[in-house]
């Protein structure tokens, strides 16, 4: 079976096909965007004339109270998943542009939904709930998705794979680092809490989100400046995180900053590193211990001092990472650059959402 794996991002659509039979990625690519009808079709045109693929899968950040795991696609699911865009705007509007375009291009070809909120919908209630009012959970489903769950599950069973372990025996902690962040503690291949929330903006500092803030805190500000509430929403995920502490969001230019001893990203990439480092105890303890720390994402796979920075301190843990393993090159496959003989595995893990698209959506078809 050839699968084809859509991934809309908010000005990109990557694409790629797999052979589940060889697990061969055979074609791959990137189409930069605004029209998601017309990138499809950049697709189509890049793939060229050959046969359909045999099946589709597609990308699907916010699956709401609705999904816990890989949906066929039909006229209800894309209703469903229409309904929680409110939650996931930015992503989920314009993975359902390409949704229409290929369910109208390919009528008789299966499709399928993979979500990103999926692999954290079993998640034991204290670990979901937030302490609010009942009827705002009830009545408006508010409470804790989590996100990046796709990554987390494709590096949890590389992570398994590399330790010659069963997934079931291994407790993890993965930090999927880019623009975006979060953190999951995954025990026995479960998710069991994660660091994101009813939206991807709870929890670990990130390119241009807050994470973690008081709410009181914002409300202060809001009054103070004036802010409408969609203003409000822009300066706490547009305007903060990385890019408000030092002006910059990209870890590879604050990271070159601090080399030339700027103080302001000094102290942001310090921000950054503490709030990873206070996820990782916090997970720790939630696990009852820790056999395997997963970093993954464009700053996880490839800034080495900030792997550095996130297990700084934590000996005590069994976490010791190996200064000259971390700074070697990562490649695509997963390494370890733990210390020897510490009690914590650490691993660079490449994060191949599109490779556990396929999987899934292989599986569910009856195909993996």
């Amino acid at each position: 079976m050839n699968i084809l794996v859509l991934n809309s991002g908010s000005s990109t659509l990557k694409f790629s096909v797999h052979d589940t039979a060889t697990a061969r990625t055979l074609d791959s690519g990137t189409v930069e965007c605004s029209d998601r009808g017309a990138a499809f079709q950049d697709v189509l045109r890049q793939l060229g004339t050959g046969s359909a693929p045999d099946a589709i899968g597609h990308r699907v950040v916010h699956g709401g109270p609705d999904f816990t795991g890989p949906a066929r696609l039909d006229a209800n699911t894309i209703a469903a998943i229409e309904r929680c865009s409110s939650l996931s705007p930015l992503h989920n509007g314009p993975a359902l542009a390409v949704i229409r375009a290929s369910t109208a291009r390919f009528p008789a070809i299966p499709q399928v939904a993979v979500f990103d909120t999926a692999f954290h919908r079993n998640m034991p209630q204290e670990a979901s709930r937030y302490a609010i009012p009942e009827r705002w959970f009830r009545d408006h489903q508010v409470h804790r998705y989590g996100f990046h769950g796709i990554s987390h599950a494709s590096v949890a069973g590389q992570a398994a794979v590399c330790l010659g372990r069963r997934p079931q025996s291994l407790r993890i902690i993965s930090l999927h680092l880019g623009n975006g962040a979060s953190a999951a503690a995954i025990d026995g291949g479960r998710s069991i809490d994660t660091s994101m929330g009813l939206t991807p903006l709870e929890g670990l500092v990130m390119g241009t989100r807050s994470g973690d803030l008081d709410i009181a805190a914002a409300l202060y500000a809001a009054r103070r400046e004036g802010l409408t509430p969609a203003q409000l929403e822009q300066a706490l995920t547009r305007d903060s995180g990385l890019k408000g502490l030092c002006g910059d969001s990209d870890m590879r230019v604050i990271l070159a900053r601090c080399e030339q001893g700027d103080s302001r990203a000094q102290l942001a990439l310090s921000i950054y590193c503490y709030r990873i480092r206070k996820y990782i105890g916090a997970y720790f303890a939630a696990l009852g211990g820790l056999d395997a720390l997963v970093f993954t994402g464009g700053v996880g796979e490839n800034a080495a001092p900030v792997r550095a920075g996130a297990c700084e301190s934590l000996d005590a843990l069994g976490i010791a990472i190996d200064c000259q393993k971390n700074a070697l090159p990562s490649g695509d496959q997963p390494r370890a650059i733990h210390a020897e003989g510490a009690a914590v595995a650490i691993l660079v893990v490449p994060s191949r959402e599109d490779l556990e698209i396929a999987r899934q959506t292989g599986i569910f078809l009856g195909q993996g």
